[in-house]
């Protein structure tokens, strides 16, 4: 239910801003199988952490039929006796799967460049020097082309803050590697070339400040002072 309703507000609760607009046009994401909308095809099918939840939950099923069977037999054999058999205990396999279940953190997953869509301003993200992406704690991703519509998205909540696992950068030195906004630094210029100008992010403060020394008026800065600069 938690993964129809997401599609179902990516669908209807559309941009009033949008620059291409359909009167009445409302879109529901298939959960699983295939919807073709006007000339678009989207595609829903398990992953491998789905194949890895139905697989755990196939064989708990198999270990507790063969439990049940086996106490079946058990009871028959004891019938005649004055006690009656305990209950075979079958916590063991339960929280085996539990424990598989609770140890699924989200992760991250690389922008796919030319086919995935920023989050924002809802263009084609293109440019592998430039990104951010946002990642739930329900495992969600929202992915971005710059870092001015990941402040945008951040200013205006279209993620609770309080929802949010981590974020992350594209190296502008890296091929398609995020970076930890933890430890994420920014050479901020207007000769960088970004979809909406003027940031790129760097795994270090050593290579932001080698890039730096190479554009003259250029500065290094981190996330939060960027971030506070960008929603001015």
């Amino acid at each position: 239910m938690d993964f129809y309703m997401w599609g179902y507000k990516y669908g209807h609760e559309l941009d009033s801003s949008a620059a291409i607009k359909v009167p009445g046009l409302s879109y529901q994401p298939p959960l699983i199988g295939h919807k073709k909308l006007l000339n678009f095809d989207s595609y829903s099918y398990p992953d491998t952490g789905g194949w890895v939840v139905v697989g755990v939950t196939a064989l708990f099923f198999i270990i507790w039929f063969v439990e049940w069977r086996r106490q079946k037999k058990q009871m028959k054999m004891e019938q005649y006796k004055s006690k009656p058999s305990s209950v075979t205990n079958v916590s063991v396999p339960v929280a085996f799967i539990a424990f598989l279940l609770m140890g699924c953190n989200p992760k991250a997953e690389k922008i796919n460049f030319g086919k995935d869509q920023c989050a924002e301003c809802r263009m084609t993200i293109v440019d592998t020097k430039f990104g951010a992406e946002i990642l739930t704690k329900k495992g969600k991703t929202y992915k971005f082309d710059d870092t001015h519509c990941i402040a945008a998205f951040l200013e205006r909540r279209g993620v609770e803050l309080s929802n949010i696992y981590h974020v992350f950068f594209v190296d502008y030195n890296g091929n398609n590697e995020l970076v930890d906004v933890d430890s994420a630094e920014f050479v901020v210029s207007s000769r960088l070339k970004s979809p909406m100008g003027g940031a790129a992010a760097f795994r270090n403060l050593a290579e932001a400040k080698k890039k730096s020394a190479e554009i003259e008026g250029s500065r290094v800065t981190n996330w939060a002072t960027l971030y506070n600069i960008l929603i001015r």
